[in-house]
């Protein structure tokens, strides 16, 4: 049974940082590639960040270029986002989902997913 488990998230102001984490198992960790996905309330779960499987590659979106870093540790079967310079707008629950495919994981389909983390931004 795959399983995967977020953990990091919180409240933090505006400009502060976070590192979310998320515990993989149940899967070959290796084989799959991984991402990072939110929603905030009222609207639809977006992209946020994923890596390949080998953690050669990486994407992200727009709006969080240059201030979010994905992550990933084969040794723990975990994969982090490291999250600065945060603002508001970046208040969502956040999910990990884990695809056979780098372009799955982009585009979220036939993905395992996580039971997502708060991350709440004041300002």
């Amino acid at each position: 049974q795959v399983r995967l488990v977020e953990s990091g998230g919180g409240l933090v102001q505006a400009g502060g940082s976070l590192r979310l984490s998320c515990a993989a198992s149940g899967l070959t960790f290796s084989s799959y590639a991984m991402g990072w996905f939110r929603q905030a309330p009222g609207t639809e779960r977006e992209f946020v960040a994923a890596i390949s499987w080998s953690g050669a590659s990486t994407y992200y979106a727009d709006s969080v270029k240059g201030r979010f870093t994905i992550s990933r540790d084969g040794a723990k079967n975990t994969v982090y986002l490291q999250m600065n310079s945060l603002k508001p707008e970046d208040t969502a629950v956040y999910y990990c989902a884990a695809g056979a495919s780098f372009g799955a994981v982009v585009r979220g389909m036939d993905c395992y997913w996580g039971q997502g983390t708060q991350v709440t931004v004041s300002s």
